[in-house]
């Protein structure tokens, strides 16, 4: 895609209805099941919200990683997530396959201070399959099953808009 294509990109989440929408020149060309905080949501730091608004993807991170990388502090380890991994760490909160960093756009609602959605290192990744979508139960991140990120990673750029809506 050129760079004037991914201009024309914008992705839409719902909170609500627990779904992301990709668009192109605002026609919708994917649509993806995604489970956003369990906490609702909300813009603070260290509550566990999906943060609203408008924001960008700021870093893609995990371009050529196996479907199922397991990242720590937005570094690929060697691992790649099995039940058995799962059953070792039962209390990691997994963040596997891709993340699309956000960073807010609106001053004093997402970027800056105690509101700031980057500093809260808040994304879009990928989960364990095992992990239902449509059913609010992240930490404020918005999870996707594995093959749906990376085929969203692949279609988006740095810069592409995302809005969360309530």
């Amino acid at each position: 895609m050129t760079e004037n294509t991914h201009s024309q990109l914008e992705i839409e989440i719902s909170i609500s209805q627990q779904r992301l929408w990709l668009y192109q020149s605002k026609l919708l060309i994917s649509e993806f099941q995604v489970s956003t905080a369990l906490n609702g949501s909300g813009e603070r730091a260290n509550s566990g919200c999906t943060p609203l608004g408008r924001h960008k993807i700021k870093i893609k991170i995990g371009h050529d990683c196996p479907a199922g990388s397991v990242f720590i502090g937005r570094r690929a380890t060697t691992e790649v997530y099995t039940q058995s991994l799962a059953e070792q760490y039962p209390d990691r909160d997994w963040i596997l396959s891709r993340i699309l960093w956000l960073s807010g756009c609106e001053s004093k609602k997402n970027r800056g201070g105690e509101l700031d959605t980057l500093r809260r290192y808040i994304y879009i990744h990928g989960c364990p399959d095992s992990e239902p979508m449509g059913v609010a139960r992240s930490h404020g991140c918005i999870r996707m099953h594995n093959a749906d990120v990376i085929r969203l990673f692949d279609m988006v750029d740095n810069g592409t808009r995302v809005n969360i809506i309530a």
